[in-house]
């Protein structure tokens, strides 16, 4: 086998002194430069990324994989999106990655990937990038945190957060109770612990057969995560000599499954968005009907934050992703090839639930089918929007009221502690300039926190439409991605406070109750604002972003780029 790597090192002349001879300043030997595959290991380790700051370690046990089976590893770091820290949005970054990533990759001296990855939007970029150069690759996610523990309970990251601040806003917790819970909620190293957006992609990745089975769910803390990323060092080397790319993986069956996988967690929205991007990456049509569409007829069947009770740790220990994998059986194709080398069906037939609280079967499950994500169309979002069943309040699925507008979420948070805030239970909140463009970069604005007032009521929930996303973490009777955006002038734009809005989620609809002629009259009258940046990457993202209904990608960025080997600069 000649490796792709080999026009780097394998050449007699200057080329392959050039290359060589740089290498060796590492302390690395002829043997390195036998023609064995070279294995890159893309790092988004940093430490302004807790979740993956940790990553440096699951390196380390990659490499003992890597030379243990005889391949070359050489690491090298990637951007990372810390999802606590960054501002505006880590998603207005995603596309950056990816395409950091890519031409990494595409760059290189290297013959497979593997890719290490743990914060949110850091698993779907670089698995979009490496997906787009299309040699054999592998992901390793960083594992979630341990459960939080405090006073005698389990908390969870984000869920309880939103949870516990609003207690605190009320008067129900003092700021002694909250300092006391904020460190106790992340005490290891890891991802989310909840069903957020990180561990769902995670789910995702294993389900699409991209990571080692029953990976995703492993404590980062656990041993048994080092053992797993060892493996997956030796296996990296068996797909390169076999020539497995993600192209035989990354099918229209494959994304049909983490679909269904996803409603059956009770995943993240956030979903919808990263995996009609990767299509679009890999040339797989997939519209955003399909996510309602395959999940109609998928019970969810895991009981974890936000939708229920427990946590990953709890998951793992019941078994994790390969006991819903094959609990689901016949609304999987079964038989797609996995980075296993083995079918999705064989992956899991020896999977057992040791927890039946945690994962419930379809005859028995924890929501009925068609409890996950739904599409909602309308006329207020004629492109589609999404709504997390599992996370929403039953009685709000079917609601009319009267629209309380803010054109940002800044002019909102500023008055939402306002005790004469003209707001009731059926108000419906509506925060707009949110969407891809319009903030710029779709932020995780769309659990937007309830007003005080109505918190003092006893009323914990109510209908909130924006253009924004929501963190994986969130709950409520969010309606999220109304598409298309408000900056792009989509009838979001046009709605004004006490407008009447009708929400009937059973029949997927969602409606400006408004007459043509007046939207009209206000179409005429509105102007679209001005864009955040005119140079950089923000100007470049603005420019040729997609929108939430297409991924959110940048739209010269469809298909595979391939990895032909650059031209010689020596």
């Amino acid at each position: 086998m000649t490796t792709r790597s080999a026009h780097w090192f394998g050449p007699a002349g200057r080329q392959g002194f050039i290359h060589r001879s740089w290498m060796r300043n590492q302390g690395f030997g002829d043997e390195v430069f036998d023609g064995r595959p070279v294995i890159g290991i893309a790092n988004s380790a940093s430490e302004l990324t807790p979740c993956n700051a940790h990553l440096h370690e699951v390196a380390a046990a990659v490499k003992r994989g890597v030379w243990q089976a005889g391949g070359f590893p050489v690491e090298f770091p990637t951007m990372s999106l810390g999802e606590p820290l960054m501002r505006p949005t880590t998603m207005l970054f995603r596309n950056l990655m990816a395409m950091e990533v890519e031409e990494s990759i595409r760059a290189n001296p290297l013959d497979g990937v593997v890719l290490l990855t743990g914060c949110d939007k850091t698993t779907p970029a670089q698995l979009m990038g490496a997906a787009s150069v299309d040699l054999p690759t592998i992901m390793v996610t960083g594992g979630p945190m341990l459960n939080g523990k405090f006073r005698g309970r389990d908390i969870g990251s984000g869920t309880d957060v939103w949870r516990l601040t609003e207690e605190a806003r009320v008067g129900r917790m003092t700021a002694a109770d909250l300092a006391e819970a904020e460190t106790c909620m992340s005490r290891s190293r890891g991802h989310c612990m909840t069903m957020g957006t990180a561990s769902t992609m995670a789910c995702l990745v294993e389900a699409l057969g991209m990571q080692l089975t029953g990976s995703a769910a492993i404590p980062a803390v656990d041993a048994r995560r080092s053992a797993l990323a060892a493996a997956t060092g030796r296996r990296i080397v068996e797909l390169v000599k076999e020539d497995v790319r993600p192209s035989a993986i990354l099918t229209r069956p494959a994304f049909e499954n983490a679909i269904r996988v996803n409603a059956a967690l009770g995943g993240s929205t956030n979903a919808v968005v990263h995996l009609l991007a990767l299509a679009r990456r890999v040339g797989v049509e997939l519209s955003l009907d399909d996510f309602d569409r395959l999940a109609r007829d998928v019970p969810v069947l895991v009981d974890l934050m936000p939708s229920g009770r427990f946590l990953m740790e709890d998951f793992y220990y019941a078994g994790g992703l390969p006991v819903v994998m094959r609990e689901l059986g016949p609304l999987l194709h079964g038989d797609l090839p996995t980075v296993t080398g083995k079918s999705i069906v064989d992956n899991v037939r020896a999977a057992q639930c040791w927890n039946t609280e945690v994962i419930r079967t379809v005859a028995e499950p924890f929501q009925p089918a068609g409890s996950g994500t739904v599409v909602l169309r309308g006329s207020l979002c004629p492109r589609g929007a999404v709504l997390k069943i599992s996370a929403a309040s039953l009685d709000l699925l079917r609601h009319r009221g009267r629209a309380l507008v803010f054109d940002t979420i800044e002019e909102y948070t500023a008055v939402c502690e306002d005790p004469d805030l003209p707001v009731d239970a059926a108000t419906v909140l509506i925060v707009r300039n949110a969407g891809p463009r319009g903030y710029p970069g779709f932020p995780e604005v769309g659990n937007f926190p309830m007003p005080r007032v109505l918190l003092e009521r006893g009323v914990e929930d109510m209908v909130r439409i924006s253009d924004a996303r929501m963190s994986g973490t969130g709950y409520g009777t969010c309606i999220l991605h109304v598409t298309p955006e408000s900056a792009i002038g989509g009838p979001l734009a046009l709605v004004r406070t006490g407008d009447w809005i009708d929400l009937d989620a059973p029949a997927r609809r969602l409606d400006l109750l408004v007459d043509d002629a007046e939207l009209a009259a206000r179409r005429a009258q509105w102007t679209a604002p001005p864009p955040a940046s005119d140079r950089g990457w923000v100007r470049l993202y603005i420019d040729h972003v997609l929108q939430a209904d297409e991924g959110a990608d940048l739209d010269f960025l469809a298909g595979r780029s391939g990895d032909a080997v650059p031209r010689h600069s020596h």
